[in-house]
């Protein structure tokens, strides 16, 4: 992640080099897979406006190159990148409004080729759309959130509520 990191001392458009050799540093690390996605997420999250869309970018290339060269099937990057893909686009929206467009983009060629499911997909075109995103959190009642206040001792059991 720190090739991911030095991304911060160029200036958009980064270079077709940098991004080769940001994605091959991810390939390489495939071991450490999640640790690679956090990478890209945190620097996603942190960047400066300008630099929303080269971070999309490295997340296409890495996730293209893997689906290549290991197959769709063993793929580890594209799952792991859907976890907190809502999240992720929340913090890529965050881009200048010139660079919305080049999201789309991503997203329809993402979509073209199954990248990701189109459930997944639709909720991002959907927020480039300025409709509000999906709740990933479940939203608790207040019952479930007085059982939950910490200091408080109750002798009903918590309901664990599952997002999947």
């Amino acid at each position: 992640t720190d090739a991911l990191f030095s991304l911060n001392e160029y200036k958009p458009p980064i270079s077709k080099a940098k991004m080769t050799n940001i994605t091959k540093s991810a390939i390489k690390a495939i071991k450490y897979y999640k640790h690679v996605v956090q990478g890209v997420e945190k620097f996603v999250q942190k960047c400066k406006p300008e630099y929303k869309v080269p971070g999309l970018y490295v997340m296409d290339s890495i996730v293209r190159q893997s689906r290549h060269q290991f197959g769709q099937d063993k793929d580890v990057f594209a799952p792991r990148f859907s976890k907190n893909i809502i999240g992720t686009f929340q913090h890529l929206y965050r881009c200048p409004s010139d660079d919305k467009s080049k999201i789309v983009r991503v997203l329809n060629l993402w979509q073209k080729n199954a990248v990701f499911k189109s459930d997944i997909i639709q909720p991002l075109l959907d927020m480039a759309a300025g409709l509000p995103p999906p709740s990933v959190t479940p939203v608790m009642t207040s019952r479930d959130a007085a059982v939950n206040t910490p200091g408080q001792s109750h002798n009903r059991s918590i309901r664990h509520i599952a997002l999947y």
